[in-house]
Order: structure tokens, then C-alpha cells, then sequence
């Protein structure tokens, strides 16, 4: 197996194991266990040593992780990635379940900008948190069921004549609850969910407290196409940055008097305003206790950030054969054409032209081609993490990502030659 092919199976693999946020910061925390960071505690005091790694987490659903400076103390500032965690997916309401026509059924929310539409007819699954009495105070588990518990059917072509020209038009309040099972003596559908969840994780229906459960594809990832070109895969926005990020940081050796860093948050896709998404202190606590002198002085914080960078790793738009219309004629980056720079003059990407030359450099260095996405005028402009993380920060930022196909399907598409390039710059990035 070739180095690529086993990066590409590598992320599918990690991707496959994190259906939720909360899944995902597990994963990633076993991985940087192993390559021997040390975990960390917002309420507990921090003896951070030259060169130490450690993460710290936040709500089990944002990570960050660092490898410390050499001279931290002497303001040398921040190499950070950002990405997200999240991705989005339909959500169990608190009271989800109910019967209905002779069927058990759980309502649910929509999470993000879901393309509606592709959650129907897919084997479909639940995973997430329980929240479960402990001896001394609730305790949080992770919670995944492998095996296909829900569908969303589709209403027959025979009573939805015109679906075909007039498209699928879904209410979101009585068209996604999916079916559960069908309704007999065996229960509610409250009564035969709290079974199933406490069967899965080992403990009485009557210690459940609360339930954080999301759907997901039970499909796992795939390379495809005719050379082996593309990967097919739920939640590659964000995933694959978080992966690309992740590598970077634990193949980069050596001491660097900047402080390495990779920040994954949670809640992107709804506005990031939550305590731990980007708009939340949690990145700015961080790297504050990071250069606090023995008189607490702000002042060292204040001039890392002038000598920072921050790359907000997002996937981009990749051009689409059937509605090339969609895009603007001389932007239109294509997949396994390499890493793209997102432009966009309103501010929803926090590229500018300092930081667009400085991640060109960067890609000439590694031997990476690079492409540039700016979206058409008369077109509104989705956002990342890159704005918000510069005006919390005032810290230079380039927004970036590898070009993709329906993005936000429950099953989007990239390019397999794609993720080791931008493997490339990220660590570049770490040991420039």
C-alpha cells in the first residue's frame, strides 16, 4: 500500500470512528495519548514544561493541543490550525419519542445546513452522549450503534407524482422523524429507547439523565472512481481538516522557539457561539496561561499575537461539472488540483493579502500547487472559523481547505489525491 493510499485509509478510518463531535475528541485524544501529549484540566493549575505536548478539552466536543516553545516567555507567538468538529446531521429532541400510525418514531432537529433531502433512505444510526447518575455526580458516556436502527423513508413515487420534476420538498417538523420500529406489546418508543441505551452502555434505564444522540450513515467510507481517485465519506467537512491538522502537529519534531498548536471546535456550523465553539474564550484561555510571566502581565500575550499565525482549515467548493453556472469563470478549483485559498471581500473568509502570498509560499515550499475560490457576486458567501478566531485574536489568518463535492450530504466527495498535499503545507507550516 502505497503512502497515500494508507493516509486516505488512515482518515477514512478516523472519520468512520466519529460519527458525533463528541466521538471524534475521543478519537483524537487516544491518538495524541499515544504519541505521548499529556492531558490537561481547565480548573487545575498548568506546570507546562519547553517543548511539552499536552491537550485540553473542552465539553468533550473541542480540543486543543500544543507542543510548548522554547521561547514562549519571549512573546515568539503561535503556528495555530483550526478546524472544526462538528458537521451537520439531525438531532433527537429531549422528549423525541412518540407512536404514530402504527409506528415508533423519534422526532428530531436540524443541526446546521443539512442537504435535507440525502438523509432519506440511508441506513441510519444514533450515537452521542448519556449523561447517567454517578455515586457522586452525573457522569457523561460515549454511546454508538452500529447497526442500522432508523430509516427515513421516502413517500412512493405512486402517491408523489411530480417529485421527479418539482424535487422533494421536506417539512422538517413532519417529514424526518424517522421509524424506529413498528408499534406492538413490547412498549413505547420512549420505553424501547431508554432500553436500547441502557443495554448499550451497561447501566438501568432509571440512571439515564439525559440523552445527546445525533443520526448518522451507517455507510462507511470509500475510495472511488476509476483510478481511485475520489473518497466517498460522511462528515469530510470538517473532518478531513481536523485529520490534516492533526498529522501535521505529531509528524513535526524538534524544538521550535514558536508554540505549535491545533485547535478543533465544536459548533461551526450553527455560528460557533456556544462555550466551546469559536466565538467562545476557549483559544484565547489557552494561549493566555501559555505566556503568563510570574507577575501575570498581559503583556507578553498581547505581543505573541502580533507575532502569530492562525490557518483556519475548512474544505472549499470544488467546481461542479453539472451547475458550472454556479461559479465564478476564473475561480473554479477542482479536485486533486490541491489546497485552495478562500477569498471573499465582505469578510466571511478572513483571507487578505498578506496571508494569501505568506500560504503560497508555504505551498511552493512543500511542492504543493494551490488553487484560489472566490464565490460569485451575486451569491451569498458561507463563513469558517477563520473571521471569528481573527477578531477575538487581532492575529493574522488565512482561510483554506481541499475542494470538495456536496458538501453537507450526509455522503459528500473528495479528492484521494488531495489530503497528503495538504498534509504537506500544515506540517511545513509546524517546522518552517
Amino acid at each position: 500500500m502505497s503512502k497515500k493510499q494508507e493516509n486516505i485509509r488512515d482518515l477514512l478510518d478516523f472519520i468512520d470512528c466519529s460519527p458525533t463531535p463528541f466521538h471524534a475528541v475521543n478519537e483524537i485524544k487516544n491518538l495524541l495519548t499515544q504519541q505521548g501529549y499529556s492531558e490537561l484540566k481547565e480548573s487545575e493549575a498548568w506546570n507546562l514544561l519547553s517543548s511539552g505536548k499536552y491537550f485540553v478539552t473542552r465539553n468533550d466536543s473541542s480540543l486543543i493541543a500544543f507542543i510548548v516553545g522554547t521561547k514562549t516567555r519571549d512573546a515568539s507567538g503561535f503556528k495555530i490550525i483550526g478546524a472544526h468538529t462538528d458537521s451537520p446531521n439531525l438531532k433527537l429532541k429531549p422528549n423525541s419519542a412518540y407512536d404514530k400510525n402504527g409506528y415508533l418514531q423519534l422526532g428530531v432537529e436540524v443541526y446546521g445546513g443539512v442537504l435535507l433531502t440525502t438523509w432519506t433512505d440511508r441506513d441510519l444510526s444514533l450515537a452521542g452522549r448519556v449523561i447517567v447518575k454517578g455515586k457522586k455526580q452525573p457522569q457523561s458516556k460515549l454511546i454508538r450503534f452500529e447497526d442500522p436502527l432508523l430509516r427515513i423513508p421516502q413517500l412512493a413515487i405512486h402517491l408523489n407524482r411530480d417529485v421527479n420534476e418539482k424535487g422533494l420538498i421536506l417539512n422538517k417538523q413532519n417529514h424526518l422523524p424517522p421509524v424506529f420500529s413498528l408499534a406492538g406489546k413490547k412498549g413505547s418508543t420512549k420505553e424501547l429507547l431508554e432500553k436500547r441505551v441502557s443495554q448499550k452502555i451497561k447501566c438501568k434505564p432509571a440512571d439515564i439523565l439525559s440523552l445527546e444522540l445525533s443520526l448518522y450513515d451507517t455507510q462507511p467510507g470509500s475510495i472511488g472512481g476509476a483510478n481511485g481517485e475520489f473518497i466517498f465519506s460522511g462528515r469530510l467537512d470538517n473532518l478531513a481538516g481536523c485529520h490534516a491538522a492533526l498529522q501535521a502537529l505529531t509528524l513535526s519534531k524538534g524544538k521550535d522557539p514558536m508554540t505549535r498548536v491545533i485547535a478543533f471546535y465544536d459548533h461551526e456550523e450553527v455560528g460557533s457561539d456556544s462555550a466551546q465553539g469559536a466565538g467562545s474564550p476557549f483559544l484565547k484561555d489557552v494561549l493566555e496561561r501559555l505566556t503568563l510571566d510570574s507577575d501575570n502581565s498581559r503583556e507578553i500575550f498581547f505581543r505573541s499575537m502580533a507575532n502569530s499565525f492562525f490557518i483556519s482549515a475548512d474544505m472549499a467548493h470544488a467546481v461542479h461539472p453539472n451547475y458550472s453556472e454556479k461559479h465564478d469563470a476564473r475561480h473554479m478549483p477542482i479536485i486533486n488540483g490541491g489546497p485552495v485559498i478562500k477569498c471573499n471581500s465582505n469578510q466571511r473568509y478572513a483571507t487578505e493579502g498578506v496571508s494569501s502570498a505568506w500560504f503560497e509560499t508555504l505551498c511552493k515550499k512543500a511542492g504543493t500547487p494551490v488553487q484560489k475560490f472566490v464565490v460569485r457576486t451575486d451569491l451569498g458567501c458561507g463563513s469558517t472559523i477563520g473571521p471569528i478566531t481573527a477578531s477575538n485574536l487581532g492575529i493574522r489568518t488565512v482561510d483554506v481547505g481541499n475542494p470538495m463535492l456536496s458538501m453537507h450530504s450526509i455522503r459528500e466527495m473528495a479528492g484521494a489525491n488531495d489530503h497528503l498535499p495538504l498534509i504537506k503545507v500544515f506540517k511545513e507550516f509546524f517546522t518552517a
